[in-house]
Order: C-alpha cells, then sequence, then structure tokens
C-alpha cells in the first residue's frame, strides 16, 4: 500500500511535464437569467419543509412598531433616511456610553432601502440593516477628525450628526462640532459602527483613533428601538452636509 501512495505522489509531480502547455486564447459567457424560468428546477421538498419557517417569521417581522408620516428617501450628499439613521445612533451612543459623545457617523452604503410614508414594520428595520454591525464609539484626535471630512469632500456626502460640514468645488471648507470650529489638538467621541471603524468607505481616519470603546450592541437592534420610541418618524434635510459647486 505505501509504495502505491509514493506512486501515485510521483505521478503527480511528474504529470504536468508529459502534457503539452495549454493557452486560452478565448473566452465567452452566458448570461442565466434567476427568475420564473427556474421554478421548474426548484426543490420543491425543500421549500415544503420551509414553508412553516418561512410563514412563522414572516409574521413576526410584519409587526407596525412605527409610522412615518413622510417617505424617509435616500440620496447624496444628505437625506432624510441617513439623517434619521444617524441621529438615531447618536441618541443611543449617548444612552450606553459613560462619558460625552460628540458626534456620530453613518456610511451612505448602509442605507441598504428607503421607508415610504406609512406603517414601518420591523421587516423595513431588517430591510434598513441587514448586517449585525455593533455600535462602538472611538476617540479621535481633532486632526482626523479632519482628515476624515477632507474624504467626504473627496468621495461623496455621508451620514453625520452632531457636526456640520462644508464643501465647496471638491474641496473641505469648514466643519463645526457643537457649533465651533474643530480644534486639530482637542480630542473628540464619535459613536459609528465596528464596520467603518476598520476605515471601510475611505474612512481610514477612523482607524487612527486613541481609545475605541466597544457596546456589544447591534445596530440593527438599536434601530428598531428608536422606530418604537419615536412612534412617529420625522426626517429632513438640515444642511449638516453640504457640498457647493
Amino acid at each position: 500500500m505505501r509504495k502505491v501512495i509514493v506512486f501515485l505522489l510521483c505521478a503527480l509531480f511528474l504529470l504536468p511535464a508529459c502534457h503539452k502547455q495549454v493557452k486560452v486564447v478565448s473566452v465567452s459567457t452566458e448570461a442565466l437569467p434567476v427568475d420564473a424560468s427556474s421554478d421548474a428546477i426548484q426543490d420543491t421538498v425543500y421549500l415544503k419543509q420551509l414553508a412553516p419557517i418561512k410563514a412563522d417569521l414572516e409574521q413576526q417581522l410584519n409587526v407596525q412598531i412605527g409610522y412615518a408620516p413622510e417617505r424617509l428617501w435616500v440620496g447624496d450628499p444628505e437625506c432624510p433616511m441617513l439623517n434619521w439613521a444617524t441621529d438615531a445612533l447618536w441618541e443611543a451612543a449617548k444612552k450606553v456610553y459613560p462619558e460625552k459623545v460628540d458626534i456620530a457617523i453613518v456610511n451612505m452604503g448602509g442605507m441598504r432601502c428607503e421607508w415610504p410614508a406609512g406603517p414601518i414594520t420591523k421587516e423595513k428595520v431588517f430591510e434598513l440593516m441587514p448586517f449585525d454591525n455593533e455600535l462602538v464609539v472611538l476617540t479621535l484626535k481633532g486632526e482626523d477628525i479632519i482628515s476624515l471630512c477632507e474624504s467626504f469632500a473627496k468621495y461623496g456626502g455621508q451620514g453625520v450628526a452632531g457636526m456640520r460640514v462644508t464643501v465647496i468645488d471638491g474641496n473641505l471648507a469648514d466643519v463645526q462640532v457643537g457649533g465651533k470650529a474643530v480644534d486639530p489638538k482637542a480630542l473628540y467621541t464619535v459613536a459609528t459602527s465596528d464596520y467603518l471603524s476598520g476605515g471601510t468607505d475611505h474612512m481610514e481616519a477612523l482607524t487612527r483613533y486613541v481609545e475605541y470603546w466597544k457596546s456589544d450592541l447591534k445596530i440593527r437592534d438599536l434601530y428598531m428601538e428608536a422606530v418604537q420610541t419615536q412612534d412617529t418618524l420625522r426626517a429632513a434635510v438640515d444642511g449638516r452636509m453640504t457640498m457647493k459647486p
């Protein structure tokens, strides 16, 4: 048996040398639609087993927890949905972080849907935040806050709360926290997600934190609580992220 194994190993090493070199001269692709035409090959047995679980989940998620009198739309560089989400995260951080929370940051790419006017269900919150991102609070130097806002100016608006950012012709013109110009040497606390704390979405400045506080709270749950607490959701564009030509 040992001789057989040794023979097979040798054959594997020698096999490439026994063949002519293969060169790819062309590649063709074909789009395969994933729609109703695929229903004929679906696993009906599996779907039957899944049906009661799906029905139970839909019943749990289709529960109204709030109401939006107006549509919370999504769009650059600032929008009601992003402002609501950032404000909600900021307020949640204030409740659990033992010290003052100066600002909050949420990325535009994290807004996975808008909310039409009408009832807000648990399902809509899951649609907005389908990820298990958690709330963290970072302590940053003012110079890194400015650097962060420079990336906003370069790559487009992001969600901010507790601060106002003005961009003119693609360049950062002004950034204020609490109504005052950011002091490059001062320290500021920033509520955000553990995902963004890794510097994603061009937010490398967030990785230069002085302190890192982890809440172990899922942002989706915090949004859920915010909707239930507010009951009637109101959000608007207020000029916190202004980009002028």
